[in-house]
């Protein structure tokens, strides 16, 4: 039988009793960035959790961006998701290795698409070994399958509505770290200018995570590191950060709190800070 819906953010526990579940799909998402000069898919073929499959967000994306990651339209992302094994009937449990970094795009991405079966793993494959729960360097393969997609969710920005929320003074608010988001860092995607979004505030994605498990912060603690960011999480919020990857955990954490009037703005600061006709703001 079907394993029942446990929500949108499961446990370790939860994961391990259901690790052998027939229409449970565990995909590992992780992205490493060039500067950390780690290879995920190479990670991937080491380690990994039992019964997982690689869930590459670099090949699930659009082909005819030159930035990398973007969102693929319907189609591809029917087809790709169908050639994993995933079908509608599929529970996917979406986890990377540092705890919480890519796979909360996995969640959007999915959720984008109107398919709401999706988890992810709290704490990633960074609490899993904590837990001394078992990996494994053993590839499953998925019979291809039909994914079918019934609706689009008003969950994406493109730069021009985030210019014309920055010029009307709307909520942007920006996952990055402090020091890039100020400008006195410089910033982790090359060419790109220091700064950020004029009126746009800043909530380090990191934040919402206890820094020693890489757990997602309770409820009332999430609610809480909101409330000091500043901003008002009962109107509508433009997601943004360095490429689209923890703008998306700032989505999952406000979905956590019950909160859903929030887009995540795909191009984010490695589309923006590239483009010389788009203003910037620097800290001083």
């Amino acid at each position: 039988m079907p394993t029942e819906y446990p929500g949108p953010l499961v446990s370790q526990q939860w994961l391990y009793d259901h690790l052998n579940d027939d229409n449970i799909c565990i995909v590992d998402a992780t992205v490493h960035l060039p500067d950390t000069g780690r290879n995920a898919k190479k990670e991937f073929t080491e380690q990994h959790i039992p019964n997982a499959i690689f869930f590459d967000l670099s090949d699930i994306a659009d082909p005819n961006n030159p930035l990398p990651r973007k969102v693929p339209d319907r189609n591809l992302f029917s087809e790709k998701v169908g050639q994993l094994g995933i079908d509608n009937s599929t529970h996917v449990i979406a986890y990377d290795t540092p705890g919480l970094y890519s796979a909360a795009r996995v969640w959007w991405l999915f959720r984008l698409y109107g398919y709401d079966n999706v988890s992810i793993l709290d704490g990633g494959l960074h609490r899993w070994k904590q837990c001394r729960n078992p990996t494994t360097d053993k590839r499953v393969s998925r019979e291809p399958s039909d994914f079918r997609i019934n609706e689009t969710r008003d969950l994406l920005s493109k730069k021009e509505e985030v210019l014309a929320c920055s010029t009307k003074g709307e909520t942007i608010l920006d996952a990055r770290t402090l020091g890039r988001f100020s400008g006195k860092e410089a910033d982790r995607y090359p060419g790109t200018r220091p700064g950020h979004i004029p009126g746009s505030a800043n909530l380090y994605w990191a934040n919402l995570l206890n820094s020693e498990t890489r757990e997602l912060l309770s409820k009332a603690d999430l609610e809480e590191t909101f409330k000091l960011s500043g901003i008002d999480v009962d109107q509508p919020i433009v997601l943004t950060c360095g490429s689209g990857l923890t703008a998306c955990i700032l989505g999952f954490a406000l979905d956590r709190i019950g909160k859903s009037k929030w887009k995540i703005y795909d191009g984010s600061w490695d589309e923006w800070g590239r483009d010389q006709d788009l203003p910037i703001e620097i800290d001083n």
